[in-house]
């Protein structure tokens, strides 16, 4: 892959806890295009939809979650897509205050949002619909005008997320052979698949679509697992709160399986992470030369590396994981 729009962070400077398998982190250059499209969208949240008051999305110091998991976004699309993330990162607060085997009314709302009809722009004008459906379309729009074709892959792709998502949510998993495979889709494969291809101008080619998925899926459970890692106390939380009798996360669902303490159950965590990346890495230097792939195919699968390292480092650091 060209570097162009990032710089490599120097690994003295942060801490991988052994998660970081010796993947560079990159940071694009252009933080101010994310700061810019992050806060825009927690505003029109704020005022459209409901306050963030004490609200922690994908901004952080020194890392902000776009600019280190898409280094190599294009200047010109990083605020947009900043603004989809920050839209999805306030989705998933919402969707984590839903008891999905119990509150069908409210997760029906969220669906109808996200899912499905997702791609209809007509919504922005209709005074009747709920107020993150409208706030979707204008961003919709906004890629519309920047990129068409890419801009409707990647809407589809979130709206198949979504109801993917929804469905691994709406009942616990006794095992962690269960839970990994469904894990990766709710770490957003799809979403991501979308947000990378429009973020760095890339297609895959409806021939090497499955084989995309498939080749990615390792990196994804490694991605799922680091946030689940991380994230553990804020879900544990945000679960009690709404009175959940259970955590949608890798930790809960070793405790309950293997009978062991949480701190037991974190280290068979990060031996998954370590298990699934490093099958990742190996697979990544079979295909990196393969000219039997197209160009934008490797150069994904490469990104999604750069992702996960990014995710990990952000996770660290983040107020999302460590104020709430």
């Amino acid at each position: 892959m060209e570097f162009r729009y990032s710089k490599e962070i120097n690994p003295s400077v942060y801490d991988t806890e052994d998660l970081g398998y010796g993947i560079p982190l990159r940071m694009h250059k252009d933080r101010a295009e994310e700061i810019k499209g992050t806060l825009r969208a927690q505003n029109d949240w704020t005022n459209y939809v409901d306050p963030v008051d004490g609200y922690h999305g994908g901004l952080g110091d020194p890392y902000s979650f776009m600019c280190v998991t898409v280094p190599e976004c294009l200047p010109d699309r990083l605020e947009v897509i900043s603004y989809a993330n920050e839209f999805a990162f306030l989705y998933d607060d919402g969707m984590e205050s839903f008891d999905l085997k119990k509150d069908l009314g409210g997760t029906a709302g969220f669906l109808e949002t996200f899912g499905a009809g997702a791609l209809d722009l007509k919504v922005n004008v209709d005074p009747k619909t709920r107020p993150e459906k409208r706030l979707q379309a204008q961003l919709f729009s906004e890629m519309m005008a920047i990129d068409p074709k890419r801009a409707m892959t990647s809407m589809k792709a979130w709206a198949r997320f979504v109801q993917s998502a929804a469905r691994t949510r709406s009942l616990p998993f006794e095992t962690l052979d269960q839970y990994i495979p469904a894990r990766a889709v709710d770490a957003g494969e799809l979403i991501w698949f979308g947000t990378l291809t429009f973020g760095m101008a890339l297609t895959i080619p409806d021939e090497e679509i499955d084989l995309c998925m498939e080749l990615a899926r390792p990196a994804y459970v490694a991605l799922g697992l680091v946030n689940d890692l991380y994230s553990w106390e804020k879900e544990q939380n945000d679960a009690i709160r709404a009175g959940q009798d259970y955590v949608f996360n890798a930790i809960w669902v070793i405790i309950k399986e293997r009978s062991v303490s949480e701190e037991e159950a974190k280290e068979i965590c990060r031996e998954e992470i370590i298990k699934a990346i490093s099958t990742y890495c190996r697979s990544l230097e079979e295909t990196r030369n393969d000219s039997s792939l197209s160009h934008d195919l490797r150069t994904y699968l490469e990104a999604v590396l750069l992702s996960y390292i990014g995710n990990l480092v952000w996770s660290i650091y983040c107020p999302r994981y460590r104020e709430f």
